[in-house]
């Protein structure tokens, strides 16, 4: 529980901050306003967040199935980078709502007494200034350190928070670590920050994988965040998908499964756009799985190695 006197600093300080104007110049700050003005909360209100029933809870965790299972390993893999430092690992939903966690039993009280577990309300319309609410609220990572809060009742908690982004780059989750040391600095917050980046981004790459399984997925090439703008391009040099990242480096939106786009044409290489270029590219391909020998080429084509031979030699 957080002293008394601790509290009151904080409320003053949130009520000064805004009495003084300064959103356009601080985004937690901004972030209190929309607490304040937007939501009509009070930084001194004794606030628990509110729980969803069972049926919903259930109902919820079956809509997120697919992107809980996606990110399971990464959520694993994160626990153990960060769960020495008395944190937790949340994957909440695109509501606000946790759906999974990874904590230790040493350290489950202090979360579960913040109200700090899944299926509660973590928005900001329903707790103000917190790493899962105002993530959502600016669709972009953001690290709430303790008194950055704004209610008092959630000072004890430093949280770094990271949007999650399906194949067609709507943002559908929040990755969240929380941890209520007191000696957890913003240094350290920081460090913490950049792993749940790198773990969002491997959620997503996962995402994007299994939603196109049988694609090939290309690199773009020229962006600088290596391994996050891919293209899934199938069986016709078509791009059937896009990740976020690609989506914005190349101007992509809509969905490419329904109108997907010339790969060649995206990167600007070059392609067989004749009948019979196509055809010399299947042939090529076959001798180069042959191994150079055209013999065995044709006998996999079908048809004789003169032929292929004549095929290949025309253009």
């Amino acid at each position: 529980m957080t002293p008394k006197s601790t509290a009151s600093a904080h409320v003053a300080h949130v009520s000064a901050a805004l009495a003084a104007n300064l959103a356009a110049r601080s985004a937690i700050v901004a972030s209190w306003a929309r607490s304040a003005q937007m939501h009509g909360l009070d930084p001194q209100r004794q606030i628990r967040p509110d729980r969803l029933t069972a049926a919903e809870f259930t109902a919820l965790c079956q809509r997120m199935e697919p992107v809980s299972r996606a990110a399971r390993p990464a959520l694993e893999r994160l626990f153990q980078a960060v769960g020495g430092l008395g944190a937790c690992v949340i994957l909440a939903a695109d509501n606000g709502v946790p759906v999974e966690r990874l904590g230790r039993d040493a350290e489950n009280r202090d979360f579960s007494d913040a109200g700090l577990w899944t299926g509660a309300l973590w928005t900001e319309a329903a707790v103000g200034t917190n790493g899962i609410g105002t993530c959502l609220a600016e669709g972009r990572p953001v690290i709430i350190h303790r008194d950055q809060h704004f209610l008092s009742t959630n000072i004890g908690l430093t949280c770094a928070s990271s949007p999650v982004h399906d194949d067609e780059g709507r943002l559908v989750a929040v990755l969240d670590v929380s941890t209520a040391r007191q000696d957890v600095s913003e240094g350290i917050a920081g460090l913490i920050s950049h792993s749940v980046l790198e773990a969002a981004r491997k959620i997503e790459s996962d995402l994007f994988h299994a939603r196109h399984p049988d694609a090939r997925m290309v690199l773009v090439p020229g962006h600088d965040r290596a391994g996050s703008a891919l293209l899934a391009v199938d069986a016709d040099d078509l791009v059937v998908g896009a990740t976020r990242a690609a989506r914005a480096h190349l101007g992509l939106s809509g969905d490419l499964m329904r109108s997907p786009l010339p790969v060649a044409d995206l990167l600007g290489l070059s392609s067989h756009d004749r009948p019979e270029d196509g055809e010399r590219a299947v042939l090529t391909r076959a001798v180069a799985r042959a191994g150079g020998n055209v013999s065995a080429a044709a006998r996999a084509l079908g048809i004789s190695r003169a032929t292929l031979h004549r095929k290949l030699g025309r253009g």
